[in-house]
């Protein structure tokens, strides 16, 4: 089986540069005996910035680009020349990413929108040359600063996809086939269990006029908070979304049950989902007659808006289109920006660790105290 494209998590190694050294030099030329200190400053190291990029759709690029190094600042050298200053690196990640720091787990950023640039590890200052420190009483210098060290961190990237409506279900609720119908989403369709092994999205067109993003999930089961079936790895895709669209099938034993069951994994994994809108859609009703949908519409919750589809024959999808636009306008706020990451936890989390990574020479040989200058 050949290995999936999509991935939605990530932990790399990531370093600034650090500035360069300033120059202690001082003017040397024929007829000039008094030429004076010309030492240049060192150059500014290079930083890390993560930048939103709405052409990603997954964090496949950095997945064997583990450790992002900014490069350092040069030093600086006679006739007053400036270092040149550090290759600043720009991770781009698809929008909905959010950053945790890999060593805690707490929460450091979210990228949210096309462009959004956060600097993760700001690049070394370069040190001042000799040049810098002249004045009338001390017209010659022999001193000049280090530039600052670098910052350096490990991170987990991951991505929460944006999107406006999110399916929750059991495995063959019919979730992936009702993307198919109302979308041009294509997501693997078949008469088995856990079919759907990523997320998926589609966008979904009402009456030719409007549109909203809708994402499908793997299934997930009960006792799926305690690593059953595919656990709840995948549930941070609906954390975005402001509408939740339960589906469950109509030759369900107990429709009310599995619903109950779908909600209480939900706040096993965040209470804050129980807070969004939800409707309940009964998936695969196109053998059910009037009296049957009646007889079934009796023991569903009455605190949630249903109504019966059918993804095979379109039964009430338009219908089901409309209600989710209303619902959709209703909400004041999208939770995209109102969204509470909590800190990872670090011990639970599925990490690959191979980020034994060394410095080069020239860094480990670098035995200066730079607590013993001022930067400022």
């Amino acid at each position: 089986m050949s290995e999936s494209n999509f991935v939605d998590y990530v932990k790399i190694y990531a370093r600034s540069g650090k500035g360069g050294r300033g120059s202690t030099h001082f003017r040397r030329e024929k007829y000039i005996p008094w030429g004076g200190p010309d030492g240049g400053d060192g150059g500014n190291g290079g930083s890390v910035i993560l930048r939103g990029n709405r052409n990603h759709w997954t964090l496949l690029h950095l997945k064997y680009e583990r450790h992002i190094l900014a490069g350092h600042g040069g030093s600086g050298s006679g006739k007053l020349s400036s270092g040149k200053d550090g290759e600043t690196k720009i991770i781009d990640v698809p929008i909905g990413t959010v950053v945790f720091d890999g060593e805690t787990g707490e929460f450091i950023t979210d990228i949210n929108h096309d462009g959004q640039e956060i600097v993760l590890l700001k690049g070394g200052r370069g040190g001042k040359g000799n040049n810098f420190f002249k004045t009338s009483t001390n017209q010659a210098p022999k001193y000049s600063q280090p530039g600052e060290p670098f910052e350096e961190r490990r991170i987990i990237l991951q991505l929460k996809l944006l999107a406006d409506v999110g399916l929750v279900g059991f495995p063959n609720a019919g979730k992936s086939t009702l993307l198919s119908v109302v979308s041009a989403a294509k997501p693997k369709i078949a008469n088995y269990p856990f079919t759907t092994l990523e997320p998926s999205l589609g966008i979904v067109d009402v009456r030719g006029s409007h549109s909203f993003v809708m994402a499908d999930i793997p299934g997930i089961i009960e006792g799926a908070s305690e690593g059953k079936g595919l656990g709840l790895r995948f549930l941070r895709h609906i954390e975005r979304n402001s509408l939740l669209l339960f589906l469950v099938p109509a030759d369900s034993a107990d429709i009310k049950k599995e619903y109950e069951i779908l909600l209480n994994e939900l706040a096993l994994y965040n209470p804050d989902l129980l807070d969004k809108q939800r409707i309940l859609a009964i998936s695969k009703s196109d053998m059910l007659d009037d009296e049957l949908e009646m007889a079934i519409a009796e023991d569903l919750p009455g605190d949630i808006p249903y109504l019966f589809i059918s993804s095979i024959t379109h039964k009430g999808i338009i219908t089901l289109k409309d209600l989710l636009w209303k619902k959709l306008n209703e909400q004041v706020f999208h939770d995209v920006e109102n969204i509470v990451h909590k800190p990872m936890d670090i011990q639970l989390a599925d990490l690959d660790d191979d980020f034994n990574y060394e410095l080069k020479d020239e860094e480990e040989n670098d035995d200066l105290n730079y607590d013993e200058f001022d930067f400022e």
